[in-house]
């Protein structure tokens, strides 16, 4: 298993100096990706352009850039341009949003997610891959039938021809659909426990195209933080987890409060649920279970942090990308260097 950084957003964040500084670090430690990610605030291309231009082995990867903000050609450009500009290091994590972000901030309606997404990542192979880009789509029709536009292809050549996409997949159907199409998938609160029927889905999407799991990244944001008490480690987490599985989406769809159920935390779901959409966020984030952040994070001392490091290992996990939750970048550093030490003594890293 490899180590990755999850940025998370730049806005709120920390400086940019104190992102860079965490990049570097986890570069100097041997991670192998930093991911940055976007909603309606900072992007997440400029972000890693700009890291890339100060790294020299790190891999960078947008998790994710939003299929509803850029047409597929545009993302085309965008990745052969950072993959160029870095000698080959950029990774395309791609997802669709939500339905408030697409609709309220892009303009994009956010029906059929599944088929939209399908159509984008072949156009967006196509153009990377320097082929003419033809395209008769049902959500995508290049170049359209009716005006002067032709074919085009990408004008120049990048450093590669086919650069990796990862899907952030949530619900069943897109987690088949990034095996099927993908190079990995990009997951969120990620448990060992309940790992294997996820994993089913991918290997049930890898298997239409007659390929199996091996060569597939499985790359879950696993939120760390170090410290002798795990419930007060815990707690620096809560009001995260509440965000997510309360309020990011409506009360009728919210893929995090689904993916909580499916988990076993339907009541206490539920529970966060009313809380935050009620304005009461103190209570929904006491609502979540310990029991929830303890199996989609890494707490506690630096031994119990390797105990679960090789459980995510055994679960599947295949590149293990932390989220750091410590406000003060040397305790971020510290973290960085704990898991790192921690890899090894788990004895599962390459």
């Amino acid at each position: 298993m490899r180590l990755g950084l999850n940025l998370g957003y730049l806005t709120g964040a920390g400086s940019p100096a104190d992102q860079l500084a965490l990049v570097q670090e986890a570069e100097r430690l041997g991670y192998t990706v930093v991911w940055a990610a976007e909603a309606y605030g900072s992007d997440s291309p400029s972000l890693l352009a700009w890291l890339a231009g100060q790294t020299s082995r790190i891999d960078v990867g947008s998790a994710v850039m939003q299929i509803p903000a850029r047409t597929p050609a545009s993302t085309a450009m965008t990745a052969a341009t950072i993959d160029t500009l870095s000698g080959g290091r950029f990774r395309l994590g791609l997802g669709v949003s939500g339905p408030q972000v697409s609709e309220g901030w892009h303009g994009v309606r956010f029906g059929q997610p599944l088929a939209r997404t399908r159509e984008y990542v072949e156009i967006v192979r196509l153009a990377v891959g320097r082929q003419r880009v033809e395209y008769p789509g049902t959500h995508y029709t290049l170049p359209l039938p009716d005006g002067p536009g032709k074919a085009l292809k990408l004008n120049f050549r990048p450093p590669r021809s086919r650069i990796p996409v990862y899907l952030a997949a949530v619900g069943p159907r897109n987690l088949e659909l990034a095996g099927e199409i993908a190079d990995g998938w990009l997951a969120v609160f990620f448990s060992p426990r309940t790992a294997a029927d996820q994993l089913a889905l991918i290997a049930a999407g890898r298997a239409r195209t007659g390929q199996d799991l091996t060569g597939f990244d499985v790359v879950p944001a696993v939120p760390v933080v170090v410290g002798d008490d795990v419930a007060a480690c815990a707690d620096l987490l809560r009001g995260y987890a509440a965000l997510y599985v309360g309020g990011m989406g409506s009360r009728t769809q919210n893929f995090y409060h689904r993916l909580a159920t499916r988990m076993g935390f339907g009541a206490a779901a539920d529970e966060v649920q009313d809380h935050y959409l009620a304005g009461r966020l103190r209570d929904a984030a006491a609502a979540v279970p310990l029991e929830f952040i303890d199996q989609t994070a890494l707490l506690g001392p630096p031994d119990r942090i390797a105990q679960r490091i090789g459980e995510y290992a055994a679960a599947g996990v295949t590149t293990l990308s932390v989220s750091l939750f410590h406000a003060d970048t040397e305790a971020r550093l510290a973290t960085l260097r704990t898991v790192a030490r921690a890899l090894d003594v788990a004895g599962v890293g390459r």
